[in-house]
């Protein structure tokens, strides 16, 4: 009687777990092609008017690279820079600067910082439809001189700012 208890109990639960009902596809928000394009190309024309050689990498929400580019005279490290940057704002859902802010408050928690593409520089911004992260854009090369990070955000911000109208909140 015990054993045929176990295995109906355990037929339950492997039904449960098979339930027709449970979604086996799901859809998932990103940004075009098209879009990281227009992105990389806005905020490439804004650093250069502001006189800054930069390099740009705009991700999808997945982490995969949909355009990275790197201007003619920017320093060789921008354009690994621009990953970095872009990765850390979409892992953490937050700009690549105030995870460095928050990383800085607490110094003994580094382990982090030791992952793979994440740094503490600002210039990374998460690209958001509604409150859904969908990609986002790393800008690296402006020199320390003429804000650095800071300035590198408001290039990235330029380009967000230029594909705003279609980033409507996913259903």
């Amino acid at each position: 009687m015990r054993h045929s208890l176990t295995i109906s109990t355990a037929v339950a639960i492997a039904s449960l777990a098979l339930d027709a009902s449970a979604q086996t596809l799901i859809q998932e928000s990103t940004l075009s092609a098209d879009a990281a394009q227009e992105l990389a190309t806005t905020a490439l024309a804004y650093c250069r008017k502001e006189g800054h050689k930069v390099s740009i990498t705009v991700l999808d929400q997945t982490g995969r690279t949909k355009v990275a580019i790197r201007d003619d005279g920017a320093a060789p490290h921008s354009f690994e820079h621009s990953l970095r940057k872009a990765y850390t704002a979409l892992t953490y859902n937050m700009p690549s600067g105030e995870y460095g802010k928050r990383a800085a408050a607490n110094p003994g928690a580094i382990g982090p910082q030791l992952l793979a593409n994440i740094t503490t520089a600002a210039g990374g911004l998460p690209i958001r439809a509604g409150n859904v992260v969908v990609g986002a854009v790393g800008v690296s090369g402006t020199p320390g001189s003429a804000g650095g990070g800071e300035a590198d955000g408001k290039c990235g911000q330029a380009g967000i700012d230029r594909i705003a109208k279609g980033l409507t909140a996913p259903r």
